[in-house]
């Protein structure tokens, strides 16, 4: 009778948690993106064009990808859900951005129904809206959670493959996460760099 119960129990846990997975699968596929126009493929390595584009974004004092991570979504999530003079909900979009630098900026892009104008104040001070001008880019995916080890092999397979192909780069490259923490499936990150 105990182990019928277990296995009963089992079932409803593994079940919800598969419609849950679903749920947000489905529900992603109607969040807006930053769009681009993919130029040319070389191996792994995609060359893409990203049109101009609005972000809030903040600057944390921190290189540490899980701190940053934590720290600034907090911070812009609170934002977006309602943490803004009007206590406006505002909709998630993807992916999102990560400078990897000294100090990391997290960005999400602005929906673009919004003007920079027609945004409502955020309670935190630290967050600013950006214009961020067209720019052509490489990019390299990679599935799974991300970390900073991941992060940097990918960076590195990045320049490696830049510099065989003589595609000469700006020293500003980004990770790009487009799930949420607790998705499961069909995870997918980016790091990417602006090209000269």
């Amino acid at each position: 009778m105990k182990i019928k119960t277990i296995l009963i129990i089992l079932g409803v846990i593994i079940t919800a948690f598969l419609i849950f997975q679903l749920y947000f699968i489905y529900s992603q596929k109607d969040i807006e993106t930053h769009q681009y126009k993919t130029i040319k493929t070389i191996g792994d390595i995609e060359i893409r064009k990203y049109e101009s584009a609005l972000f809030t974004s903040i600057k944390l004092a921190t290189d540490d990808y899980d701190k940053a991570g934590s720290e600034g979504f907090n911070v812009l999530g609170g934002y977006i859900f309602g943490s803004n003079e009007t206590k406006e909900n505002i909709a998630m979009t993807s992916p999102v951005n990560m400078t990897l630098e000294d100090s990391v900026t997290m960005q999400f892009l602005v929906p673009k129904a919004y003007k920079k104008e027609d945004l409502p104040k955020p309670n935190q001070k630290d967050i600013e809206f950006k214009q961020m001008p067209e720019k052509t880019v490489a990019a390299i995916s990679f599935g799974g959670w991300a970390n900073k080890d991941k992060i940097e092999k990918y960076k590195n397979t990045l320049k490696e493959a830049l510099y065989k192909n003589k595609i000469a780069y700006k020293n500003n490259f980004s990770f790009l996460g487009y799930n949420a923490p607790f998705e499961v499936f069909n995870r997918k990150n980016e790091v990417i760099v602006e090209l000269e």
